[in-house]
């Protein structure tokens, strides 16, 4: 089964920019799932941020992230990024990738939850 592992995450500045990186550690590949990321808030409940399908790369993101946050999946290294641009103090929080069988129930509809999820990276943007 899938072992998703983040990185990227960090302090930065608002207006700052990070990229983080959603990868399987176990070996598995992650061509047949769509990856979803996740952000919890401190205090909150998490939230979808952006999600790509697997093959055509069909992409959503969540009203705050649209035009700030890119989503993009490079096969040939196994591995999910979410760039983030401009960054702000309430986008401070842990993300989480999880992965699906499904892109429409997953992403657009939002009927199920991942199967699999890592663990999170902070991100913490603050002067």
């Amino acid at each position: 089964q899938l072992q998703l592992m983040e990185s990227g995450g960090g302090l930065v500045q608002p207006g700052g920019s990070l990229r983080l990186a959603c990868a399987d550690s176990g070996g598995f590949t992650l061509d047949n799932y769509a990856i979803r990321w996740f952000r919890t808030a401190p205090g909150k409940e998490h939230r979808g941020v952006s999600c790509i399908s697997v093959g055509d790369g069909s992409h959503v993101s969540a009203e705050f992230a649209e035009g700030r946050f890119t989503i993009s999946r490079d096969n040939a290294k196994n591995t999910v990024y979410l760039q983030m641009n401009n960054l702000k103090p309430e986008d401070t929080g842990v993300y989480t990738c999880a992965a699906g069988k499904d892109f429409f129930k997953l992403c657009i509809i939002e009927s199920v939850e991942p199967d699999y999820w890592g663990r999170g990276t902070q991100v913490t943007v603050s002067s």
